[in-house]
């Protein structure tokens, strides 16, 4: 399926096959949960008391299986822009973060992720702003956070002491539910000893966890499964509390095995099942990938049940691997955040001929779309040459879906496609920030968790755009 072009695939996937495998899957489109309403979420009321919670067998808390990770925070405009190409001045919209939090709170939700290093270090500072706002009392919620010393200068003891201490400020907390050893892999070995175990700062997170600090120490994994292989075969002396993996319907049993960076779901989630360390899942969606799907799944999925939104799909996906303690969600809209209400109050569970058919019919048909598969995590931001990188990959896979990426001038909806993708483009990305000014100078792939090939994606991009401004496709 990998090797198919979308034209291709169009041509022997048609609806008929879609309803076909729908109707092998054996489910029914019965939903008691509303109307849905024009962006295709759920218009109904949202229950208040019906939260699913996982426990954690370390400590007993009860976790909602709905955790909100505040890496993706809406943003507002702060002044205008005199130049076009230009992008506006924006900042944090606390005044919404708060409101998005204290109406999960409300509604059950009691995880929230940050980290030092999300939203250009201002993450924290905002969830613990809008924590304190709720007027709920700290015991009532759960805060997780890492110790994000990715750059050089931060990985020394002294500086790894002053972020933790920093994130205790920040989020107005004299102590650390669950803490994170941050995105460790990338780098394979060498990287994990100069971040954490040669310079004695996983030493110093552990004390923190024996004074209470520290509640619960676990690791978030990206990268190499050398590392990943390691950490668990220590598990005895380290005694992880919990394990943030990406998991998800597509990354299951699709990795590629030629790629150590590339570690499917069901190795990373087996390896911490049979150990009994609970797993927190991020990316369920792909970073929103899978709930802006081309339309030909979407429909395929809208058969299934009409009323359930694309993105409950992967939510009850993961909901339903007994070990997950909690799934993030960046969720940025009220919207998003009203779903997700919904899908886990309470959970619906899939039945085992569901997940089978959307770890395989669905997830082949997803990778079959040339989509570039970044989650929007911004881990490659900012660029030196101020290119903003994630606008372009997902301008360019919102085309992908809506079938306005022509493979050529023959394309029978060329013309529309062609002036789709390309007014598109220039209203998602300022000018000044666009594929063409790409020096490939790589600075930003080995920051990428999921091991794109930036430059070369983003040249690939800019022929594209190139060839369409011309006509010479």
């Amino acid at each position: 399926m990998k090797d198919l072009n979308r034209r291709d695939f169009l041509k022997i996937a048609g609806t008929a096959t879609a309803a076909a495998a729908l109707a092998s899957c054996g489910g029914n489109s019965n939903s008691t949960l509303g109307d849905l309403d024009p962006a295709g979420h759920h218009s109904g009321p949202i229950p208040s008391d019906k939260m699913t919670y996982r426990t954690n067998p370390n400590t007993g808390d009860k976790v909602s299986l709905l955790g909100y990770g505040m890496m993706r925070l809406p943003y507002r405009q702060v002044a205008p822009t005199s130049d076009p190409n230009e992008p506006a001045p924006e900042e944090i919209d606390q005044e919404q973060v708060n409101k998005l939090v204290k109406f999960a709170l409300d509604h059950g939700v009691n995880y929230f992720d940050t980290s030092p290093a999300y939203c250009q270090g201002h993450s924290e500072e905002s969830t613990g702003i809008a924590l304190k706002a709720s007027g709920y009392d700290r015991s009532k919620f759960f805060i997780a956070t890492k110790l994000s010393n990715f750059a050089p200068q931060q990985q020394s003891y002294e500086e790894g002491v002053k972020m933790f201490q920093n994130s205790l400020k920040n989020l107005q907390t004299d102590y650390i539910d669950y803490l994170l050893l941050h995105a460790v892999g990338g780098g394979g070995m060498e990287n994990l000893h100069q971040r954490f175990l040669d310079n004695g700062v996983l030493d110093y997170l552990m004390q923190q966890r024996e004074k209470g600090t520290i509640r619960n120490l676990g690791f978030s994994f990206h990268g190499e499964a050398e590392v990943f292989d390691y950490l668990l075969a220590n598990h005895d002396k380290y005694h992880w509390d919990f394990v943030q993996i990406q998991m998800n319907y597509v990354d299951w049993n699709l990795a590629d095995e030629s790629n150590s960076r590339n570690v499917d779901g069901v190795y990373l989630y087996g390896e911490l099942e049979k150990r009994g360390i609970p797993a927190v899942i991020m990316e369920p969606l792909l970073g929103g990938r899978l709930s802006k799907m081309p339309d030909h799944i979407v429909a395929t999925l809208k058969q299934q049940r009409p009323e359930d939104s694309v993105a409950s799909w992967a939510f009850r996906y993961v909901g339903s691997k007994p070990n997950v303690l909690t799934a993030l969600s960046g969720m940025t809209y009220m919207e998003h955040l009203e779903d997700n209400l919904r899908t886990y109050s309470p959970l619906v569970p899939l039945d085992e001929k569901e997940q089978a058919w959307l770890e395989t019919e669905i997830a082949d048909l997803y990778v079959s779309y040339p989509i570039i598969p970044c989650n929007d995590c911004k881990y490659c931001m900012p660029c030196p040459y101020g290119l903003d990188i994630p606008a372009i990959f997902v301008h360019y896979n919102k085309c992908v879906n809506k079938g306005n990426v022509p493979e050529n001038q023959q394309a029978e909806n060329y013309q529309q496609a062609r002036r789709a993708f390309l007014v598109g483009y220039d209203r998602a990305v300022p000018k000044l920030r666009q594929a063409n000014h790409c020096i490939g100078c790589n600075r930003c792939s080995p920051h990428c968790p999921q091991n794109i090939r930036i430059p070369h994606e983003l040249h690939r991009i800019d022929e594209f755009v190139e060839k369409l401004k011309q006509n010479t496709l």
